[in-house]
C-alpha cells in the first residue's frame, strides 16, 4: 500500500522537495495575486529568495510563468495541467447537465458544481441564468473554499483530523464584513454544515452574492462533489433560499446520485 498520505512521507527517500517547493510557489497566485514578486512570493511560502528565483526562471524557461518587470504571473500553458483533469471529469459531469438546466429553469438562478482542490474549489460544471458576480464563472474557475457555500460543503465533510489540519494551514482572507476570517468560528459553522447536510453563505465571497449548496455522493457516502444554487440578494432572501431552493436543490443532487457513474 502507498504511503504517500502517511505523515513521514516527507522523511522516506521517495518524497521529492524541490517538487514540493515548486507548487508551494504555484499555489501562492491566484485570482487576487495574479502577478508577484520573488520577494512576495518567498515571503508567502517561507521559501529564500535564491530557492524562489531558481524555480521560477525554470518554470519561466518551460513556458508556465512570465515576468514583466520583475513580476511573475501564470501562463496560459498552465490550462494544460488543469485541461487533463478537466477532460477527465467531462462526460461525468456532462450527464449532470440537463438536472443542472432542469434547476435553474425552475429557480431562474446560477447553479454550478465543484470539487475541493486543496484550499480552493474547481467548477467542473456551470449552468448560468444571470450573471451576479464581478468574476465571470465556468468550468475550470477556481475560488476559495472557506468562504463558498460549495467549499464550506467539502471541507465540512472531510474526516475530522484533516479537516484540523487544513484550518491551521488555510489562509483565511477577508473579502468584506462578512467574511468569517476567525478559525475556530469556522470550524463550528462546518461542523454544522456537516451535521445537517447542507451548508450557505450569505455575501461571504462578494457582496450581493448568497448561495446554498449540498454534497454529491458517491454510492458508499463519500462526498465528491458539491453542486449550488447562487442567487443576488437583492432578489432572493435568506429564507427564500432555503425554504424554496434548497429542497430543489437536494432533489437534483440525489437525481444526478443515481445516474452518474463516479470515476
Amino acid at each position: 500500500m502507498s504511503n504517500i498520505n502517511s505523515e513521514n512521507f516527507k522523511e522516506s527517500k521517495d518524497y521529492v522537495q524541490s517538487i514540493d517547493r515548486m507548487f508551494q510557489i504555484l499555489r501562492t497566485f491566484s485570482v487576487e495575486r495574479q502577478s508577484l514578486t520573488t520577494s512576495e512570493i518567498a515571503q508567502l511560502t517561507d521559501l529564500s529568495r535564491p530557492t524562489v528565483r531558481r524555480i521560477l526562471l525554470t518554470l519561466e524557461h518551460l513556458g508556465y510563468v512570465k515576468s514583466v518587470h520583475g513580476a511573475y504571473s501564470l501562463t496560459a500553458k498552465m490550462i494544460e495541467l488543469s485541461a487533463v483533469f478537466l477532460s477527465s471529469q467531462v462526460s461525468t459531469w456532462q450527464m449532470a447537465q440537463p438536472f443542472m438546466e432542469s434547476l435553474v429553469e425552475v429557480t431562474g438562478e446560477s447553479s454550478s458544481i465543484s470539487v475541493l482542490d486543496g484550499d480552493m474549489i474547481t467548477y467542473v460544471a456551470r449552468v448560468s441564468k444571470k450573471r451576479i458576480m464581478s468574476t465571470n464563472l465556468e468550468v475550470g474557475s477556481r475560488l476559495p473554499a472557506f468562504s463558498t457555500s460549495m467549499g464550506q460543503v467539502l471541507l465540512a465533510h472531510l474526516p475530522d483530523d484533516e479537516l484540523k489540519e487544513r484550518l491551521n494551514n488555510i489562509e483565511l482572507q477577508k473579502f468584506n464584513e462578512n467574511t468569517i476570517v476567525d478559525k475556530q468560528k469556522l470550524y463550528e459553522v462546518l461542523l454544522g454544515i456537516r451535521e445537517k447536510g447542507w451548508g450557505g453563505v450569505d455575501q461571504q465571497l462578494e457582496n450581493g452574492v448568497r448561495s446554498v449548496a449540498v454534497p454529491i455522493r458517491k454510492p458508499n457516502g463519500e462526498v465528491i462533489a458539491a453542486i449550488n444554487c447562487s442567487v443576488h440578494a437583492g432578489r432572493v432572501s435568506k429564507e427564500q433560499l432555503q425554504e424554496e431552493f434548497l429542497p430543489k436543490l437536494q432533489e437534483v443532487a440525489k437525481l444526478i446520485e443515481n445516474i452518474v457513474t463516479f470515476r
